[in-house]
Order: C-alpha cells, then structure tokens, then sequence
C-alpha cells in the first residue's frame, strides 16, 4: 500500500477504478474503495460529473454512479502514463 498523501489525480482514478467495477455503484462502495471521507468524496464526484468523466444516475433503490466513455479513456490514459514515469525508475 503506498504511504503519504495522494495527488488529485490519483484520487480521481481511484474512484473512477471503484465505479468501473461495478455497473451501478453505489456510494458508499466508492467510500470503501477509494478510502475518502464522505465530504471530499461528494466534492471529487462533482469534479468528475462536471468533467464528464461519471455519470450520476437514480433507480428505485437511491442514487448510482456509473462511468462514461470519456471516463473509460480517462483511466486507460492514466494508467498508460502511470506505467511510463515507473518504467523510468520514477514516482507518481
């Protein structure tokens, strides 16, 4: 487990990662997952709804979140530059 604070993006990703592995995602498995607060979950979902990047959405059971296209490309691209700056001996 990596130690120390993470960046923005890292968090973003995170969460983007947690929402992925389900169809509906529910909050409070992105809490678990991405291991935030609450408070600054709820402002990083807001982020990546204004950027496109999930999609909030509402069933009969309460609210879900799931992730779009641009999201899937989003992760795939951090990933990809993630697995750059390690193969130079680097840290994120």
């Amino acid at each position: 487990m990596r130690k120390g604070r993470r960046s923005k993006l890292e968090i973003y990703a995170s969460i983007i990662e947690a929402v992925k592995k389900e169809k509906k995602c529910r909050i409070t498995k992105i809490l678990l997952y991405a291991n935030l607060s609450y408070d600054r979950l709820t402002r990083y979902l807001s982020d990546l709804e204004k950027a496109g990047l999930v999609k909030k959405e509402y069933d009969e059971r309460g609210t879900y979140y799931h992730v779009t296209e641009k999201g899937e490309e989003f992760l795939k691209e951090y990933q990809r530059i993630v697995k750059f700056i390690k193969s130079f001996g680097l840290k994120l």
